[in-house]
């Protein structure tokens, strides 16, 4: 299972600078939307549904509760939450800052999943006002979302590590999120295009060597640990 980039782009229309952190109904909306397809996507991989898995029972032949939970929270913590780091870092400091849907993303997102991998670019936090030379703005508003990912990374190691312990059968999926979030903070920080990376480096290469350094090595252990786990995910 692979997939896209979190893509982050600075818009520049005129919009009043907020005082605080602020909504519209329109980024409710896209932020519904893309995070009801992100986790349909990751529910169709997670519960075995791809085209490509068909033969063992049909689409969703494997779909359960847990199943369902564990692709929201993935969603919610892996990408929603990422994106509104970054908004709610960027209105602090004063900006506008709102996420819009990419429809053609989600589009390429479900086509991906059903064929048995994940290449997802849902949407992207639209940021005005921040001027192109204010490095350290862009740089840090871009790394608040990798941040994200590697709280709620440690918040699962620590709930794997408690189900372990108590041979609870939820074990590998708490796995499976900190697995999640590392990889997605870990892709997000490559320097490459429109990629979080490309802006911290641009910033202070001291502080995208660690960050990619140290999520690059909490996603590697969590592969590791993913790939020992023994107990099966489908079905549970």
């Amino acid at each position: 299972m692979t997939g896209g980039p979190n893509f982050y782009y600075t818009w520049t229309p005129a919009h009043p600078t907020p005082s605080r952190v602020s909504t519209s109904r329109t980024e409710i909306l896209h932020l519904l939307l893309a995070f009801g397809v992100l986790t349909f996507d990751l529910v169709i991989l997670l519960g075995g549904g791809g085209l490509l898995s068909a033969g063992r029972g049909g689409l969703f032949a494997f779909v359960s509760v847990t199943v369902v939970l564990a692709a929201a929270a993935a969603a919610l913590t892996g990408f929603l939450c990422h994106e509104l780091a970054h908004k709610f870092y960027a209105q602090r400091h004063g900006f506008w800052a709102e996420f819009r849907m990419s429809p053609m993303g989600l589009v390429i997102s479900l086509i991906t999943a059903f064929a048995g991998f994940l290449w997802a670019a849902p949407g992207a936090t639209m940021v005005s006002g921040m001027a192109d030379y204010d490095l350290a703005r862009w740089g840090k508003t871009s790394l608040a979302g990798p941040v994200t990912n590697a709280f709620f990374g440690g918040i699962f190691y620590v709930g794997a590590l408690a189900t372990f312990l108590v041979g609870s059968a939820y074990y590998p999926w708490f796995v499976l999120l900190a697995w999640f979030n590392g990889w997605f903070a870990t892709f997000n920080l490559l320097p490459f295009g429109p990629l979080d990376g490309a802006k911290v480096l641009r910033w202070s290469k001291p502080a995208w060597i660690v960050a990619i350094a140290a999520f690059g090595a909490f996603t590697a252990v969590a592969t590791l640990v993913l790939y020992g786990v023994t107990t099966p995910l489908l079905g549970a």
